[in-house]
């Protein structure tokens, strides 16, 4: 069956790219799993075989039709539940998922990365460990490999501990992609950091933070809050004037929140 550009369809055929998936999820039998956009269920199998109760969302019709029959025993024993959905326009909760009681294990389209991040991560019913492929480069941006952070790693880490698991080469999907991928595992998922500040807050300071690249961390912050203020904040916090966003860690970035306006 060919794959739909439109949807952004690369299928993973590497055995080893599954397995190191799989395994970075940690699954334990009976496990709740959520698979966005299965395919041709390779990685539905890995995650079937690890004992895992898999729920997976398929967009595309035409494979809701072959995998129905590639898996009619365990959706027949209920191990497989099959859905043909959006997940952008899905809630968890009509999926049958609760706060922390699910894992999510995908190789989504590169296109919905931010949505889908989003969507899971701020979600009244998010997951406790995402492991998803995603194009390389991005993975890099989300764990700050050159130590810089951007507003995207700082979203991620806002809610769990990124790391990268492995590089899954594009020769490992069909049709290849025109880079690299890679595995990343969010584990630890909570909203522990926002107990004493909301997270429209918080991130309206990480953003006014990151507004201008070229500008010092106090001259952006100065748009929301007057400079006396700022300055008296970095003084008290120990901050450098002339430290810049990406220098910033999330700890940091909490402690300015809660107290700037």
């Amino acid at each position: 069956m060919w794959a739909k550009k439109s949807l952004g369809q690369n299928f993973l055929t590497s055995e080893a790219a599954v397995y190191k998936t799989v395994a970075a999820a940690r699954i334990f039998p009976g496990e709740i799993v959520l698979e966005v956009g299965p395919g041709r269920g390779v990685l539905t199998k890995a995650l079937l075989a690890a004992g895992a109760t898999v729920i997976a969302v398929e967009k595309d019709s035409r494979l809701i039709s072959e995998l129905s029959t590639t898996f009619k025993g365990e959706i027949e024993s209920g191990q497989l539940v099959l859905f043909e959905k959006d997940i952008l326009k899905s809630k968890p909760e009509t999926l049958g998922l609760q706060k922390q009681n699910y894992k999510i294990v995908a190789n989504i389209p590169y296109y919905i990365t931010g949505q889908f991040l989003k969507k899971f991560l701020t979600s009244a019913h998010y997951p406790n460990t995402i492991v998803v492929l995603l194009q390389k480069e991005v993975v890099e941006r989300i764990i700050a490999l050159d130590k810089k952070e951007s507003i995207l790693s700082i979203s991620v880490k806002a809610y769990g501990k990124p790391n990268k698991v492995t590089v899954v080469k594009r020769g490992s999907f069909s049709p290849a992609p025109n880079v690299d991928s890679a595995v990343i595992a969010i584990e630890n998922i909570s909203k522990d950091l926002f107990e004493n500040i909301s997270e429209e807050k918080f991130f309206r300071v990480v953003r006014a933070g990151f507004a201008h690249k070229r500008k010092v961390l106090i001259s952006n912050l100065t748009e929301i809050s007057p400079r006396e203020k700022v300055q008296e904040i970095f003084s008290k916090l120990g901050l450098n004037e002339k430290i810049r966003a990406e220098d910033l860690k999330i700890e940091e970035w909490k402690k300015i929140a809660t107290v700037i306006v």
